[in-house]
């Protein structure tokens, strides 16, 4: 589920492998990853020897030559090469900007500079990723936060391999769940104190969305810039890359196992909380928020319903509540439904249909209570949703124009209900 891959001192160490293509592909993964400074990395370490056993044979290092020197490189090791290239040249500090700052222009105007000024470290670098893909060798690239430089970057290839502008946001703002991390080492290299500026460590979508508008308006498209500005074959490389780093989407997936959540999962409950919120706000839905529903949530959801996990083999797949009543969209009711609440799932790495079948049994866990009704309820303004839920069988029989939950202003909600056989 979580994108994000486990060490002690790395926060933002990521598999790009996964996402799918225009054309029904996905990036094969432990092939490709993008992370914050290997510059924390020590020898004789359990993160040194996690790093080791991923089998990764480049390493391309986006800082400036002397950030490399204050902070430290990578430790030297005979399994991979070190490149620095450090594709920014106008250095600029977040940290000390005046609290107000928009992140989203600001930092898409710092990209665009950066895509300028650093089109022969840019070059090199997705030449060595073209060869790593070519040689069938894993690869990393990182800078300080595994964000801005490394972010681009990451665009860049991703957008060459025909993954859809939306996921490529996506990718980006998952340094979002990474955030408070980061900047609690940034407070303990720097006595403590706190950033200047209140969005120093975020990655908000728009951010990319408008880095991507701004390289469409001046070369036409990624494929441009990678001809015009950086002087390669666009075609050429991105078929390499698609060559040696897609595959095919699997036709046989295991089937779904559910278990009622415990206290213990709600760290992973808010986690693909999070990472399902940042997924709408990448397609442009304005719905859930990261850092919205915390643990005590969960908790508390557990105690007067019951949270439901689903996991497809080792990975999870998904999970939703379940509430006996609901008052706040549907008001005073007698004890005849269940009400369903938050319905994710984990994507690309959900099987087929995943959203449906959970749904599914949620309604038979239900029925098995003797009610003879499920409801559940979405944003008035989301159609699509709305969609989804009537082509599961659903009918809608009201609307809330003023829910509540005690996290932002009232909003609409559509009411709809199913009878249960």
């Amino acid at each position: 589920m979580d994108r994000h891959i486990a060490f002690d001192k790395l926060h933002n160490f990521r598999d790009l492998g996964g996402y799918t293509t225009f054309d029904g592909r996905r990036i094969r993964t432990a092939r490709l990853y993008r992370t914050d400074s290997l510059g924390k990395l020590s020898e004789s370490t359990p993160d040194w020897d996690h790093f080791l056993s991923l089998g990764i044979r480049t390493v391309i290092d986006l800082r400036h030559p002397w950030e490399v020197e204050g902070h430290g490189r990578i430790p030297s090791h005979l399994s991979f090469t070190y490149h620095n290239l450090s594709i920014e040249h106008r250095p600029y500090n977040q940290a000390a900007l005046i609290h107000d700052v928009d992140p989203g222009p600001y930092l898409a105007e710092r990209y665009m500079e950066v895509a300028e000024d650093g089109t022969k470290e840019i070059r090199r670098a997705l030449e060595l990723i073209a060869q790593a893909a070519e040689s069938a060798e894993p690869l990393v690239f990182h800078c300080a936060s595994g964000k801005d430089r490394t972010g681009q970057l990451a665009a860049l290839v991703l957008d060459l391999l025909g993954v859809p502008t939306p996921t490529i946001i996506e990718d980006f703002t998952l340094t979002e769940l990474a955030a408070p991390a980061l900047l609690t080492d940034w407070r303990a290299r720097n006595g403590g104190r706190a950033p200047t500026w209140r969005a120093f460590g975020r990655a908000p979508a728009s951010a990319m969305r408008l880095f991507l508008s701004s390289l469409k308006e001046h070369y036409g498209s990624v494929d441009g810039y990678v001809t015009q500005a950086l002087g390669l074959d666009a075609e050429a490389l991105s078929e390499a890359l698609r060559t040696h780093l897609l595959e095919p989407l699997p036709t046989a997936l295991p089937p779904l196992a559910y278990r009622k959540a415990t206290e213990a999962d709600a760290h992973l409950l808010v986690r693909l909380r999070d990472s399902a919120a940042l997924w709408q706000l990448a397609r442009g839905i304005d719905q859930w928020k990261p850092g919205e529903k915390d643990e005590t949530h969960f908790h508390r959801v557990m105690k007067e319903g019951e949270v439901w996990l689903a996991h497809a083999g080792d990975h999870l797949a998904g999970a939703w509540e379940l509430w006996w009543d609901d008052p706040s969209a549907w008001g005073p009711r007698p004890p005849d439904a269940g009400y369903i609440h938050r319905l994710m799932t984990t994507p690309y790495t959900t099987p087929p249909g995943t959203g449906r079948r959970m749904l599914t049994e949620a309604e038979s866990r239900i029925a098995a209570t003797g009610r003879p009704y499920a409801r559940l309820d979405c944003l008035a303004s989301n159609p699509r949703l709305r969609a989804y839920y009537e082509a599961a069988g659903y009918t809608v029989v009201g609307e809330q124009s003023a829910k509540e939950d005690g996290l932002s202003s009232p909003y609409a909600v559509t009411l709809l209900e199913k009878r249960l056989t």
